[in-house]
């Protein structure tokens, strides 16, 4: 019997542990321990997104539509759950004494190809619904606006109109990251360490939201300021804040869950 196609027997069963607030500055510890044993690869993967970041959004702008410039760093938080994978898989590697490479990370779905694609596609039609609904906000609040950066920053800051848009878009976008951060703080991992199917993951995840509201808002928290940071530095800051975020939530995976039974990690 291979790992990868498991009999209804040898499906592992999981145990949901509660962890104290405190438990996820452990992580980060932990993921900063990972990034000073495998920099290198933990570097380079950071760097591979953030020219994709500076890519897309010069994108965005030659086309002149200044205004899916913001609609896409929200989105950016909805998609950062899969981007993580390779730095899953580079401290999957040094917990189990191997010396990671960037192309461990960058082939990690290959452990888990169908759940992995489906996470993806999840993410990202929730990307999409987010960037329709976010455009379809925008037409509302600035039915005559063109596309000029210039323009956009003012309307939105100097207007009352543009003040209620910043307001209610961040609101809404907060919901859709939560949804995103509830069904994947653990499903990503879980389906790379164990080769768990996406929907099971999921709701697993959410289980573990549900047990542990507290670290799990802070961990939340620390994501969006991470991210956040990252983001008005130029895409600079990305580096250092996705290697955080990735590596730890590897740990916050292993310390939120436990597998019983068959089917441990290979």
């Amino acid at each position: 019997m291979t790992p990868t196609d498991p009999s209804p027997k040898a499906r592992p069963r999981y145990r949901v542990n509660t962890v104290s607030v405190g438990a996820v500055w452990g992580w980060l510890d932990r993921a900063w321990a990972d990034i000073c044993m495998a920099y290198l690869p933990s570097l380079a993967y950071g760097l591979l997104f953030v020219v994709l970041g500076f890519a897309v959004t010069g994108g965005v702008l030659m086309m002149d539509m200044a205004w899916l410039v913001l609609p896409l760093v929200g989105g950016f938080l909805l998609v950062g759950p899969v981007l993580s994978i390779g730095l899953c898989e580079i401290s999957r590697a040094l917990e189990a004494g191997r010396r990671p490479s960037l192309w461990e990370a960058l082939t990690a779905f290959q452990r888990n190809p169908s759940g992995l694609l489906v996470s993806g596609l999840v993410f990202m039609l929730l990307m999409l619904a987010w960037v329709r609904v976010a455009a379809l906000m925008f037409a509302l609040t600035f039915p005559y606006a063109g596309g000029s950066w210039n323009l956009l920053v003012v309307q939105t800051l100097s207007t009352l109109d543009g003040l209620v848009f910043l307001v209610v878009s961040t609101a809404v976008g907060a919901g859709f990251a939560v949804v995103a951060f509830s069904f994947g703080v653990v499903a990503l991992p879980l389906m790379l360490d164990q080769r768990e199917d996406f929907f099971r993951a999921a709701a697993l995840s959410f289980q573990v939201v549900r047990a542990n509201p507290g670290p799990l808002a802070l961990w939340a928290l620390l994501i969006a300021l991470f991210i956040g940071a990252g983001l008005i530095t130029a895409f600079v800051g990305l580096v250092p804040s996705l290697m955080l975020i990735g590596h730890a939530t590897w740990h916050a995976y292993r310390a939120l869950i436990s597998v019983e039974g068959e089917g441990e990690s290979v």
